[in-house]
């Protein structure tokens, strides 16, 4: 019997900056789901890449007085390097600035949205923001004139560009979205896509006259125009997996993807333009999206300049990178905003990890290593009710409390038998339940398995060996 496909997706990521704490939420959150269907069997594969084909980079490289693809390949090296730390096991890096991985797919998706008659050409005067890459409207600027996510005023803009029939499939997608055909997860974004569907959806750009750009996929048979963010960048997901190659055997395997996974910010690019480009090239929908909220610090949005932010890097160096996987998995809802301050994380740490499972793992096999004279023969058990549930419902923070509910009990039963103390009146009583405690930390382990890969596998080890485990959360003072 054939297992199922399961395809996920981070965004891809502005390569004009280090990654931050956002981005190694997605990431992680990606990757826990990820190692999840690969533990059930499924033929799982996780995509993530860079966003590379903006001015932002040349900008960024003119700045530092290098060529701009010398600095893509510095910031990318970054990101590998963080994911690496992160334990991310991703089985692709897609680059848009890839011209045989990611260009070809591109163009074909352009040629195709061409032939559906949804690609025309008109003058367009309007206000570009050049920090969001991005045309604004006047009713979303900022009191002064400011860009909504930037504090830069937009430029005034008029051009000749290429523009995608977006409103055409607004009836379509409101249905699909609707009737769940595409879910959208929580129910409070997949509202306010709905709001906004109602509103009907506009004609977007869908490029850039060739000199204003630098970098950037050409428009097939126009060499003065290149393809603006919609058509290259969202098409990523499909082009990794070999659309607008002959190497496509990844694109029937895994496309639709099982979940795109995405920040609030961008909802209406994926829930909207996408699904709308996908519907002109006669291609199938996702069949859902997850849009998370923000990583706030002290309950603010973290910036430079208020102090406040928190570099993943900087946690991984100091407690370990399962510390930070942890902390995102089981302390920030997937469904919502959530927080985190340096007070707060080092709370979290001593209390659930060091002092927690560490410790927990530490007691059980200090006596299996003395009193047991040989290793557990472990039982495979399915998981605890509630917990596969949790994950078909993408509700990660659910199922890690699932499996610390579990480490909570496990701890109240050693308190409970003391088989530590039974041992001196009744050594094969004891044994039993050292043998039981054995066996319930190694469900614990598999529960942990796509969470804290790392400290998962060491008790497993420790289990197998009958002995203690090394150190899981020795943290650089």
């Amino acid at each position: 019997m054939q297992h199922p496909t399961f395809y996920i997706t981070t965004p891809i990521y502005y390569p004009n900056a280090k990654l931050h704490m956002g981005h190694a939420y997605t990431t992680t959150l990606c990757d826990i789901i990820a190692r999840y269907h690969r533990i059930k069997g499924d033929r799982t594969y996780f995509l993530s890449g860079a966003d590379e084909n903006t001015e932002k980079v040349v900008r960024e490289a003119v700045q530092r007085g290098i060529d701009p693809i010398e600095y893509l390949d510095s910031v990318v090296a970054e990101f590998e390097s963080l994911y690496e730390r992160l334990h991310i096991s991703h089985d692709q890096f897609i680059r848009t600035s890839d011209q045989v991985a990611h260009w070809p797919g591109a163009q074909a998706m352009w040629e195709q949205l061409v032939k559906s008659g949804d690609i025309y050409k008109q003058t367009y005067r309007g206000l570009y923001c050049v920090g969001a890459e991005s045309f604004v409207t006047e009713k979303d600027l900022r009191p002064g004139g400011l860009c909504p996510d930037h504090d830069e005023a937009p430029h005034v803009v008029e051009e000749e560009n290429y523009f995608f029939r977006l409103s055409k499939y607004t009836d379509v997608i409101r249905a699909k979205i609707e009737s769940d055909e595409l879910q959208i997860i929580p129910a409070s974004r997949k509202a306010e896509i709905l709001a906004l569907l109602r509103e009907g959806l506009t004609d977007v750009s869908f490029s850039r006259p060739a000199e204003k750009v630098t970098l950037g996929v050409p428009v097939p048979n126009d060499p003065s125009q290149k393809m603006y963010v919609w058509c290259d960048a969202l098409t990523n997901y499909i082009t990794a997996l070999g659309y607008g190659r002959s190497d496509s055997a990844l694109l029937q395997q895994f496309w639709p993807a099982n979940l795109h996974v995405v920040g609030k910010d961008i909802l209406r690019f994926h829930a909207a333009i996408w699904p709308a480009m996908l519907l002109s090239a006669g291609l199938p929908l996702p069949r859902a999206i997850l849009v998370h909220g923000m990583i706030t610090s002290g309950g603010r949005k973290m910036s430079k300049s208020l102090g406040n932010v928190i570099d993943p890097v900087e946690l991984i160096d100091e407690y370990g990178a399962e510390a930070v996987r942890y902390y995102l998995a089981r302390e920030v809802s997937p469904f919502e905003d959530g927080d985190i301050t340096h007070e707060t994380f080092k709370e979290v740490y001593n209390a659930n990890l060091a002092n927690g499972l560490g410790n927990l793992a530490a007691r059980i096999m200090t006596m299996a290593e003395k009193y047991l004279e040989e290793p557990v023969s472990i039982k495979k058990f399915p998981f605890p009710n509630g917990y596969e549930e949790a994950f078909a419902q993408y509700n990660i923070q659910r199922a890690a409390d699932i499996a610390w509910e579990d480490i909570g009990k496990l701890d109240a039963y050693i308190q409970e038998t003391q088989p530590f103390k039974i041992v001196k009146i009744d050594r094969e009583g004891a044994r039993a339940i050292i043998a039981e405690l054995v066996q319930r930390l190694s469900i614990i382990a598999h529960m942990l398995e796509p969470f804290l890969p790392e400290s998962a596998g060491k008790i497993q080890t420790a289990i197998a060996e009958n002995k203690k485990p090394e150190n899981l959360f020795a943290r650089k003072e």
